[in-house]
């Protein structure tokens, strides 16, 4: 795949005038400003490239940050450790993202000075980061209205690595942990109570692996049951199979997005883009995108390459269990 495409760039379906309550919400991927992506941080106003435009164009957008926002702290014992100046914030608000989920396994990469430094940083910035914090910061749901619709995210990972170590507990700050179901459903049941379209941004599953397990499959269960309405999935680094389970749309990938490294396996991603309207989910669908072998920067992509990308995720529908089309 070239780092470039003369085919017109593809773009989120537009809106249209018979429906004008509709509500647009546009999901990345996992975003890390290391490697090839720290220089991006010189421009912090262009650091998401073409891809910002997408972002921008929705009414709220969000991004998986994979990354310790500090230049303290002591590395985790693990083997790859990620951190990116405040700067990274300043990106991401440029690029039309209006929160972040933090609940992964990157974000205590420098400890707890690091998590502190990714908490005040945001807060600094006006970027909600969500899935971290003293524990009832890290499970409570973020809310927000748009057009009279209440949403509600709610940011967990599942990842296993350093997991008991880097949840929130009532004696220390951490991250929303799935592998805490009590908890985990609990702040899903809580946002169904009191939002309209409860969304479930998660990081899980086994790496490189195309098709969820059954305990993923389980879990994305237990989620619906609780009041989720959206599953929005990432750590793979892979796009995966996307489709709907009952009134529920489940993304169970979304792969890697703004990414420091290039990826043999995989530079295929997107953005999905849901309508909410007469607040419930109506619509999904991927605007496909390609990873720039050079900058990491996303880029969107039209002709051959979107209808591969396209017909890719639909071959991975099917071992996802999802549908093409709501059901009952």
């Amino acid at each position: 795949m070239p780092a470039s495409t003369t085919a017109p760039a593809a773009q989120p379906p537009p809106s249209t005038s018979s429906a004008p309550r509709d509500i647009t919400l546009a999901f990345g991927g996992d975003v890390h400003f290391s490697g090839r992506t720290l220089s991006l941080l010189d421009n912090p106003q262009t650091a998401f490239g073409r891809i910002g435009p997408v972002l921008s164009r929705a009414d709220l957008a969000f991004v998986n940050l994979e990354t310790a926002v500090t230049e303290r702290g002591t590395p985790e014992p693990k083997e790859f450790h990620f951190r990116a100046p405040a700067s990274a914030y300043a990106a991401v608000k440029a690029a039309g993202i209006d929160a972040v989920s933090i609940a992964n396994n990157h974000t205590l990469d420098y400890g707890q000075t690091g998590l502190a430094d990714t908490l005040d940083y945001a807060r600094q910035s006006g970027i909600p980061a969500l899935g971290g914090g003293p524990v009832e910061q890290a499970y409570q749901p973020w809310i927000t209205e748009v057009r009279g619709t209440r949403i509600a995210v709610v940011a967990l990972s599942h990842v296993d690595e350093l997991w008991q170590s880097w949840e929130a507990t009532d004696t220390r700050p951490g991250l929303a942990m799935l592998r805490n179901p009590l908890r985990a459903l609990a702040a899903v049941r809580q946002a169904r109570a009191q939002a309209d379209v409860v969304v479930v941004m998660l990081h899980w599953g086994p790496e490189y692996q195309e098709c969820p397990t059954a305990e993923l499959k389980t879990l994305a269960a237990q989620l619906i049951e609780a009041g989720a309405d959206l599953l929005v999935g990432g750590h793979q680094h892979l796009l995966l199979g996307a489709g709907w389970q009952g009134k529920a749309y489940v993304a169970y990938g979304m792969g890697n997005f703004l990414w420091w490294r290039n990826d043999a396996l995989s530079n295929d991603t997107g953005v999905l883009w849901v309508t909410i309207r007469d607040r419930k989910v109506a619509a999904a669908s991927l605007v496909p995108a390609y990873i720039d072998r050079a900058t990491g920067q996303p880029y969107p992509v039209d002709g051959e390459a979107a209808a591969r990308i396209m017909e890719e995720q639909k071959r991975l529908r099917a071992c996802a269990g999802l549908a093409e089309h709501p059901g009952n």
